[in-house]
């Protein structure tokens, strides 16, 4: 991999993770999965969200797929439930759970590369960084709720690189959906590495970390 000047980031499942009492509220509380049966839900919905939009063929977002399954697994399906918790979901201020150390990470980042982010949400991405205490580590933020399209559409990613005046070549997007944010950004002419805390790609051939220390491990390489 060539050295890249600019790094951009996805927010969810990558800098952020969602508050997951928050946006199960519609649920009883004794219906609310581990974390680790969360991080296999959320495998099972990549692995089946991947092929069918590499295929052309997905009929549903991947947060209405997620949750009927974990309304399945749990004995309480309901359709108005399931795009209760969606909703929720969908709601960039229930996305307000950070790491230890990501600020410090990001700190050490950006040392050494202009940082950026690029972000699937609702127009409020922005805001939430705010309040999590990293806003000010990114130079832009580029959120599709204000572009009125989503990754993987390439004008999400040229709009983030015109915003930083960045070459695509490059430049590195780090996210943690192979079909949106891997192939988007490859599509898009940047390099890119998968972040990947649920173990979804372990195994696979595709550049992937699991955390920011091992992406700044990543970039020594």
């Amino acid at each position: 991999m060539a050295s890249p000047r600019f790094i951009f980031f996805d927010v969810g499942n990558t800098l952020l993770f969602p508050n997951r009492a928050r946006i199960l509220e519609p649920l009883p509380a004794e219906k609310h999965p581990t974390l680790s049966s969360w991080q296999a839900l959320e495998r099972r919905t990549k692995h089946e969200f991947d092929q069918g939009l590499m295929s052309g063929k997905v009929d549903h977002s991947f947060w209405w797929t997620f949750h009927t399954y974990l309304l399945q697994q749990v004995n309480s399906f309901d359709e108005a439930v399931r795009d209760k918790l969606v909703k929720n979901t969908q709601n960039s201020a229930n996305w307000d759970q950070i790491l230890p150390g990501t600020r410090e990470a990001l700190d050490r980042i950006r040392q050494k590369y202009s940082i950026a982010v690029i972000s699937n949400s609702d127009g409020h991405i922005d805001a939430v960084l705010g309040r999590c205490g990293i806003r000010d580590r990114f130079a832009t933020i580029t959120d599709s709720g204000t572009i009125g399209l989503e990754k993987p559409h390439p004008a999400v990613f040229a709009a983030a690189l015109h915003s930083m005046n960045a070459d695509p070549a490059g430049s590195l997007y780090v996210g943690d959906v192979y079909s949106v944010d891997y192939v988007g950004a490859r599509d898009s002419g940047m390099q890119a590495v998968l972040f990947d805390v649920a173990g979804t790609y372990r195994g696979k051939e595709f550049p992937r970390v699991e955390s920011l220390t091992q992406l700044e491990s990543f970039l020594q390489h």
